[in-house]
């Protein structure tokens, strides 16, 4: 029995292209700890700063790792360029979404290490799942990044709508990862295999194209990714979960959880399910049709903020299925590309919903009127955001919904261009409305539209604004200079997304 278990080798590990995990995992286990034993001062500052830390080293860890391509664990995980940008993309929403929960009520509710660590966790599962080359870890990574979640969403412990946030997330979140584990079973009984390598080669080397069995197994898989990426007809629980749960949870869920699901959705039906391209992809056309026609129509008449943008993020990901159905390098590039600008135009966005909300109370519209002359920098990043989602020229938006368009005409799919233009057209219907009503003057000068309250003027309006928080300007600020600056030169991003994708098969 000794000689056996002696001869039994774990997996080799590297652990310098595993690094990024550990960075992000390790800063989970110390901003825990810090958060447990600390005096509060240190746990309402310290604990976020610890926080940024390791999503700052994770990023230093990934430029490190920038020119490696490595398997991890028997070729369960790699660590290639897309594992590193779309880690990135999850880092940077990370750092922001910790600096708009620097003041965050539920962050003391439920003690700032547990609030932080969950937050760093998610965004570990979240690496784990872009990183995956196996069925198996595809699910862990799933997992990782939903468990957190479900917790964060409900996070206000005394709010009702937060706790009930968190619940429909849950319940609808476990319907999903039980249909997504239906299919990887059914994969699995298709093709004897796991890894997204073997499954390739079986496919093609039996001939499962048209196998009842194999296409069960892809038609539940598509709807549990839908589930997790808010595509429509599967988005149900999408505007309840984003206005429930508090507003910086929103901001990390509402971009880094569509960065990782549209990463693995990109490497696993562009490799392992290749062969069956002619079986998913009018699948994955119709879901991108509904999300853009359900999402945006879904916009029309909102007067949350954040339910607006929980119905403009499922067109959104329509958009962004639109490069998956092409299935070729630029569909690919232009998907990368817009998971990009569209991190930076959301972040802006709840940056100024953030401010706003803790200074009125309110996430309604008109929560933003006279915003232009109290805050014009809230005011033009605002602006900014609105004007990318929507794609109009001179934003970063523009580039990547024109990169789109691009990518579908190039590979035969013309008229889904004309829908992405369509779909763009009726966004403006309430995109534009906000931008109004911040540039609007008040009504009544000295009152707040929203709340009815009087503005407060002098050093009162600067406590006002203190509570608010600069760290959520410094957000909007920053995102909004990006989405002007990559939508005057875009050719930084597109270098960018062209060495990520260098090699990556699309067939």
């Amino acid at each position: 029995m000794t000689s056996v278990l002696a001869s039994v080798k774990g997996p080799e590990i590297d652990w310098a292209a595993f690094s990024p995990l550990l960075g992000l995992f390790g800063g989970a286990l110390i901003v825990l700890m810090v958060g447990l034993s600390s005096p509060r001062v240190i746990r309402a500052h310290g604990v976020p700063a610890l926080t940024i830390a390791a999503f700052g080293a994770t990023i230093g860890l990934l430029i490190w790792e920038w020119n490696e391509q490595v398997s991890l664990i028997q070729d369960a995980l790699i660590l290639d360029r897309l594992t590193i940008l779309i880690t990135l993309l999850v880092c940077v929403a990370g750092i922001a979404s910790t600096l708009l929960a620097w003041r965050e009520q539920a962050a003391r509710e439920i003690a700032h290490g547990e609030f932080f660590s969950l937050l760093l966790i998610a965004a570990g599962g979240m690496v784990v799942l872009a990183a995956s080359r196996n069925l198996v870890t595809t699910f862990v990574g799933l997992e990782l990044l939903s468990l957190p979640l479900y917790i964060l969403c409900a996070s206000r412990l005394r709010s009702e709508r937060s706790l009930e946030s968190g619940l429909k997330y849950l319940i609808v979140g476990s319907v999903g990862s039980a249909t997504l584990l239906y299919g990887f079973a059914m994969l699995y009984g298709a093709t004897g295999e796991t890894d997204y390598a073997g499954i390739l080669t079986q496919v093609v080397k039996e001939g499962l194209m048209g196998d009842a069995l194999f296409l069960a197994a892809i038609g539940m898989t598509i709807v549990g990714l839908a589930f997790k990426a808010s595509l429509a007809p599967f988005h149900q629980w999408t505007p309840d979960v984003y206005e429930g749960a508090p507003t910086p949870v929103t901001a990390f869920m509402s971009v880094a959880t569509k960065a990782a699901a549209l990463g693995v959705i990109v490497r696993l039906f562009f490799t392992a399910l290749l062969p069956g391209v002619d079986d998913w992809r009018p699948a994955w056309i119709a879901i991108a049709v509904i999300s853009i026609l359900v999402g945006n129509v879904g916009a029309l008449g909102q007067r949350s903020l954040k339910r607006m943008l929980a119905f403009s993020s499922i067109a959104q990901a329509g958009y962004l299925l639109v490069g998956v159905v092409v299935v070729t390098e630029l569909g690919a590039e232009a998907v990368v590309l817009y998971l990009v600008v569209y991190l930076l135009a959301n972040l802006a966005a709840f940056a100024v919903i953030t401010v706003r909300e803790r200074e009125t109370g309110s996430d309604a519209i008109g929560s933003l009127r006279g915003l232009g002359a109290r805050s014009p920098i809230l005011a033009g990043a605002m602006t900014l955001a609105m004007l990318s989602l929507a794609g109009i020229p001179a934003t970063a938006g523009f580039i990547g919904k024109f990169r789109l368009i691009e990518a579908a005409a190039d590979g035969g799919y013309t008229w889904l261009g004309i829908v992405i233009v369509v779909g763009s057209m009726i966004s403006l219907a309430y995109y534009l409305p906000v931008v109004a009503a911040m540039w609007r003057p008040d009504t009544e000068p000295g009152v707040d539209p929203a709340t009815g309250r009087a503005v407060l003027a002098g050093g009162a309006q600067e406590a006002e604004a203190e509570r608010g928080g600069w760290e959520a300007t410094l957000v909007a600020a920053v995102m909004g200079a990006a989405i002007l600056v990559f939508g005057i030169v875009p050719q930084p991003l597109f270098e960018l997304v062209g060495d990520v994708l260098k090699g990556f098969g699309t067939g």
